[in-house]
């Protein structure tokens, strides 16, 4: 090996040592094999691997979305005593399509009649910034739990819905977890914004879907009583 080969096999090896390696996301989703309320039910009965890989795909895509982009909220807390109803307004801030290129899927497996499946994200530049500014400022980590229906009038695109319906319900107690700690009285809205920080679990239980995550919350903006 020559001496000018030798110098830039070493230069090569020293910039990757300095290099920051690529942020790489992960997480594990399952689609059931058998027909449930709500999703599938005219599919042939088990799916073939390729609707069951592009189901695992989409749903994966959905949670690195809320992973990087996440939502701004507003929220209205709501109170029986003043006739004011609770509502959360969830805006997506980004999407990954499942056909993004940095979107994978890397282990799969087949157990207890549900096809499990890794899927790894490689995040961009620009997305890789997003996903730093989620870890900085006034930003708050929160564990929460919410609940959704179990089945509901889809289209097999959009079957995702029916479990984004139990996150957006744990996205709004992480919401008010986080009040809680930080408001000593009760105010009537809040905005701001909030992300997953890892994906979620999911479970069945009384007919309903239940959604465990862990959020990052920033309150933006805190609107008191006085205010109206």
């Amino acid at each position: 090996m020559s001496r000018a080969l030798v110098c830039i096999l070493i230069i090569s090896l020293a910039l990757t040592a300095i290099l920051p390696a690529q942020e790489v996301l992960r997480g594990q989703v399952w689609v059931e094999l058998e027909p449930m309320p709500g999703q599938f039910i005219n599919d042939p009965n088990p799916p073939d691997l390729q609707t069951l890989r592009r189901r695992a795909l989409e749903e994966a895509s959905l949670f690195f979305s809320d992973m990087v982009y996440g939502w701004s909220f507003h929220y209205d807390i709501g109170e029986r005593v003043r006739d004011i109803d609770e509502e959360l307004e969830l805006k997506p801030l980004g999407t990954i399509p499942w056909g993004d290129p940095g979107l994978f899927a890397t282990d799969a497996e087949m157990r207890d009649q549900r096809f499990y499946v890794w899927a790894d994200f490689r995040p961009n530049e620009i997305q890789q910034r997003r996903l730093r500014t989620w870890k900085t400022g006034t930003t708050r980590s929160v564990q929460a739990i919410g609940h959704g229906p179990l089945g509901g009038s889809v289209e097999v695109s959009a079957w995702v819905t029916i479990k984004q319906a139990a996150l957006e319900d744990a996205a709004r107690s992480a919401i008010r977890t986080i009040l809680r700690g930080s408001e000593r009285n009760r105010p009537k809205a809040v905005e701001g914004f909030i992300s997953l920080a890892e994906f979620p679990l999911f479970w069945m239980d009384a007919g309903q879907w239940t959604a465990s995550g862990r959020f990052r919350v920033n309150v933006t903006e805190v609107i008191p009583f006085a205010a109206y």
